[in-house]
This record gives structure tokens, C-alpha cells and sequence, in this order.
């Protein structure tokens, strides 16, 4: 892992017929385990992330999800990849890419940490991980 490994949740949406891809994150002190998930830091950046999306329908229209339970991601990567290559793969996204060629970018980019974020009736917020 990388000296500083960087935890974010994004969205992948669409309002107002404009794709959107919010992000949210924060230096991890740690790499999280190839055998953990992401859990308190987790469930925060996903927290922080929905009441910023639930702010923004008041303004700008309706929220909808593009990828189904694919939405709402979490990435695990170096500080590096956030600064130099996630914002290139974000534009190419946001601009007409697909859909299955991005998480196969945030695959790649993504150190021992891609996650979907799922939540069940009756059940807490739930990490899978997403398989290559």
C-alpha cells in the first residue's frame, strides 16, 4: 500500500439530465485490510456524502442513480491516484463514458478497497466488495 492511502465514497447520479459524480473523503492513518471493510470511516464519508446530496435536490431538482447498486461506492487508493488520475477518470465518466469501462478504472486504481454501499430493510449499512 501506498504511504498514504486516501478513503473516498462517490456517487455516480444524474440531475437535471447532467451526469454528477460527488465525492468525499479522508487520509487514513492505515490502509484497511484486504479482509476488513471500511466501518467507522466508512459509514461517515457515506453519511457526510448523502446529506450533501440530499441538500443539493433542493436546489438543483430530483436525484437519480446511474449504476443501481452501484451508485454509491467506496474507494480505498493512494493519495496520488486521488490527485493525478481520479479526476481524469471522473471527467471521462462525467462526459459519456461508461459506466462498467469507470469502476474497471477505479478497479485498477483502488488499493486492496472497492466497495458498494447497500442497505437492506431492517438492516445496517452494508460494505460488499466489488470483484474484478
Amino acid at each position: 500500500m501506498a504511504d498514504a492511502p486516501y478513503l473516498i465514497c462517490l456517487a455516480l447520479l444524474e440531475q437535471g439530465g447532467v451526469r454528477a459524480m460527488p465525492i468525499n473523503g479522508k487520509s487514513l492513518r492505515q490502509a484497511i485490510a484486504a479482509d476488513a471493510d471500511p466501518a467507522g470511516d466508512g459509514h461517515n464519508l457515506a453519511l457526510e456524502l448523502l446529506l450533501r446530496l440530499w441538500q443539493r435536490s433542493n436546489s438543483a431538482g430530483a436525484l437519480q442513480r446511474i449504476a443501481a447498486d452501484d451508485s454509491l461506492l467506496l474507494l480505498q487508493l493512494p493519495f496520488e491516484a486521488l490527485q493525478n488520475t481520479l479526476p481524469r477518470t471522473k471527467a471521462a465518466w462525467i462526459n459519456g463514458g461508461t459506466t462498467e469501462v469507470l469502476i474497471a478504472q477505479l478497479q485498477a486504481l483502488s488499493v486492496d478497497g472497492l466497495w458498494r454501499l447497500t442497505l437492506e430493510r431492517h438492516q445496517p449499512l452494508r460494505f460488499s466488495r466489488l470483484q474484478p
